[in-house]
């Protein structure tokens, strides 16, 4: 697996079509659920890519502060090809974006909005629901945050 991460403007127009097509696939299509991916984060953020034999196997963004959260950097839109699944990169993806997250922005804790029957992943990797569960585009979510050790 080879990792990098870009932000917006060194992208290349491969690899966004490939982000683009990847989350579109997963998170529209695979969940059946009609929403604005493009929602105008994405020239702010960072974005973290896990590439396998020039297939994106795995993504994810990280935005800083005050984009998101008003007080804390997060990660979103994170994804794993269905054809990657069952291998270990989906927490490989997090750790990488994690480490990530406290080079880029500092040691500070990080806020998500998390998909609740991934409450137990994510908990496993240190972060703690915050708040009660709310509906996002139809898909039940909680946020979570990650206290630096």
């Amino acid at each position: 697996m080879e990792w990098s991460c870009k932000n917006f403007n060194e992208l290349t127009s491969h690899e966004l079509y490939a982000i683009l097509q990847l989350r579109s696939e997963v998170f529209v299509v695979e969940q059946n659920c009609l929403y604005q991916d493009i929602d105008g984060k994405d020239q702010n953020a960072y974005h973290l890519m896990g590439w396998e034999n020039e297939q994106l196997a795995a993504y994810i963004r990280l935005i800083p502060k005050g984009i998101s959260h008003p007080d804390y950097p997060s990660i979103g839109r994170v994804v794993t090809s269905p054809a990657y699944r069952k291998s270990g990169i989906g927490r490989e993806l997090m750790k990488r974006s994690i480490q990530q997250c406290y080079e880029l922005f500092g040691k500070t804790p990080i806020k998500i909005g998390a998909q609740v029957y991934l409450s137990k992943f994510y908990e496993s990797l240190g972060f703690k629901q915050v708040g009660d569960a709310y509906d996002d585009d139809g898909i039940p979510h909680i946020e979570m945050i990650l206290h630096p050790a």
